[in-house]
């Protein structure tokens, strides 16, 4: 069927910050653009531009704007601080002099040139695009920059787990009650005008944000109230945190990716024929911001010699959904109520004998071992619970802390888990990266829950009024188009999604996510993973640091001393 609309049709909602004549000349030199949703950065000092590309996270406006102000002004023109020594205040206009002269240079020479070196772009056109030697695209990379762009296409990028790093900006530390061009912060797919939908469509996504919006300042005050000893931040993060909910997955934000040459290919290749609209726009803004940077790295996509052969790779990934819904339709599928209902966890499939492979694994490299993998496991099959105990304690002697990684012997065993749980929440657990996840489309059919603190303060009525109108629109979508019917779910609907993890990623994932300063809704799913987890593995478990504790606010615990079960080195020493 042929497209009914035009690329440029799919771009989201933006309205590009305003720079007088002189702010452009100082930020120019540093971005492919000052105008444009997407853009590149042309920043090649590692901890500028990362510094800059991770205040996504909490930046409420434009990173190019966030530059601006606080990597580029406050240096070309210093203040002296009262108590700056003469060298700290010489070396301060030191460079702001080495600043002014480089941003002179950067108008007349502008970095993208300088750096197109004639001999390495033909060495990555010839081994790259050429001969596809690709891991030489591994060797260098950049950051790309999505101002605006929805839940739904920024989950679709970051399913790339591998060569990819993102940020994104936070629904728990940002307020998105604000408007652009006066709408509220959310994606219109043309395609809706299509079904004459829009119109529903815009109605309830103004219902949800609308009632973000008013509860805010409402839930504020009633939690300062239940606690006057909180700073006013903590309570307005709280409130951020609680109603995010409401936020359906069409809510525009902003993301900053790093990635390596050959996964930014990737990315480009996987989007370019996908069944939306916005994902296939990103996809070409991307190539044509990152074209300027790595011209070589993307040659391939669309130079006429291998043009055809990257076409048929783009189709056959967009098409592997249709291909499997076709699958779907043909099978006899029931779905029960308790089976779509509420928020769980099951342990669908695990190796019972992880916990040998774990041991042998520690023992097949050790520096003596010269025994076969088997013979190694037939040994630690052999041994009592207290012998493999001690394997365990000279293994993890010396780790004191959650964030000191276990060695790779446990990635020697793998589980995997079926979670059903609010989307919200699941974004956080979408970040973990070393192991296998695969989601369903988000829906309203999983339901969701009102937040006790919203139910406690005496909105739950209001709350689940907006829930319930957005779950209509979607359902009317549906019938068109299941696809482009998620932008209308909110957040604190459930999703059911699949982990396939070994036990290395279950010490990580599990101890992170279950800290005093974590989500209360993916806490609850780490500490029941963790109990299923003791079952399965009982020995291995005791090794855990995961904290079992509850928290009225996410941050209260911080400080706490998290009562860890290793007593390896007190064995050890008896």
């Amino acid at each position: 069927m042929a497209e009914r609309h035009k690329l440029e049709e799919y771009e989201p909602l933006f309205e590009a910050d305003i720079y007088t004549v002189g702010e452009r000349e100082r930020l120019g030199p540093w971005f492919t653009n000052l105008d444009r949703s997407v853009y590149t950065p042309l920043i090649f000092a590692p901890e500028l531009v990362g510094a800059l590309c991770s205040r996504a996270s909490r930046a409420a406006g434009d990173l190019r704007a966030v530059f601006l102000r606080e990597y580029v002004t406050p240096f070309l023109d210093p203040s002296r601080e009262e108590k700056e020594s003469d060298e700290e205040w010489q070396k301060k206009q030191k460079y702001s002099e080495e600043l002014q002269a480089l941003i002179a240079f950067s108008r007349e020479h502008p970095a993208e040139k300088i750096f197109a070196n004639p001999r390495a772009r033909s060495f990555y056109i010839k081994w790259l695009a050429q001969y596809g030697d690709d891991s030489i695209a591994q060797m260098a990379g950049g950051h790309v920059v999505f101002s605006s762009l929805s839940q739904l296409a920024i989950k679709h990028f970051e399913d790339q787990r591998i060569g990819l790093a993102p940020i994104e900006k936070s629904t728990r530390y940002v307020d998105y009650s604000g408007t652009v061009k006066g709408q509220y912060r959310y994606y219109i797919d043309p395609g809706l005008a299509d079904m004459g939908l829009t119109e529903k469509y815009r109605e309830a996504m103004d219902g949800l944000f609308a009632t973000y919006a008013t509860m805010l300042s409402r839930l504020r005050g009633h939690l300062k109230q239940l606690y006057p000893e909180e700073q006013k931040g903590v309570v307005e993060k709280k409130a951020f945190d609680t109603l995010r909910g409401l936020l359906p997955v069409a809510t525009l934000s902003q993301v900053a990716f790093f990635g390596n040459g050959q996964a930014f290919e990737y990315l480009i290749s996987r989007s370019a024929k996908h069944g939306l609209g916005e994902v296939r726009w990103a996809a070409e803004a991307a190539y044509q911001e990152l074209y300027q940077l790595m011209p070589s790295f993307l040659r391939r996509l669309k130079d006429p010699e291998s043009r055809s052969a990257a076409e048929q790779y783009q189709e056959y990934l967009a098409g592997r959904g249709k291909r499997m819904a076709e699958v779907i339709r043909k099978m006899e599928t029931e779905t029960s109520l308790e089976e779509t209902m509420g928020a769980r966890v099951k342990l669908v499939e695990y190796d019972t004998e992880g916990e040998e492979k774990v041991i042998a694994g520690m023992l097949f490299a050790a520096p003596n071992n010269d025994r076969s993998w088997e013979k190694t496991l037939t040994a630690v099959r052999a041994m009592g619970g207290e012998e493999r105990r001690q394997v365990l304690d000279y293994y993890m002697s010396g780790r004191g802390q959650r964030w000191q990684k276990v060695g790779r012997a446990f990635e020697n065993a793998y589980m995997r888990w079926e979670i059903v749980m609010d989307i919200g929440a699941w974004r956080d657990l979408h970040r973990h990266r070393m192991l296998t996840q695969q989601r369903q489309l988000f829906g309203c059919e999983h339901g969701y829950e009102v937040p006790g603190e919203v139910m406690a303060a005496g909105f739950g009525g209001e709350y689940a009024g907006a829930m319930d109108k957005a779950k209509q629109i979607y359902e009317e979508i549906a019938r068109h188009d299941r696809e482009m019917a998620q932008y209308a779910v909110p957040m604190g609907y459930r999703v059911r999604f699949m982990q396939w993890q070994n036990i290395r990623e279950c010490f990580w994932e599990m101890e992170l996510r279950t800290i005093p300063e974590g989500h209360p809704s993916y806490r609850a799913i780490e500490q029941e993973k963790f109990r299923l987890f003791g079952e399965a593995y009982p020995l291995i478990a005791e090794y855990m640091q995961v904290n079992m504790g509850d928290y009225d606010f996410a941050r209260r615990g911080q400080g706490e001393k998290i009562q860890s079960k290793l007593r390896s080195l007190e064995r050890i020493s008896n």
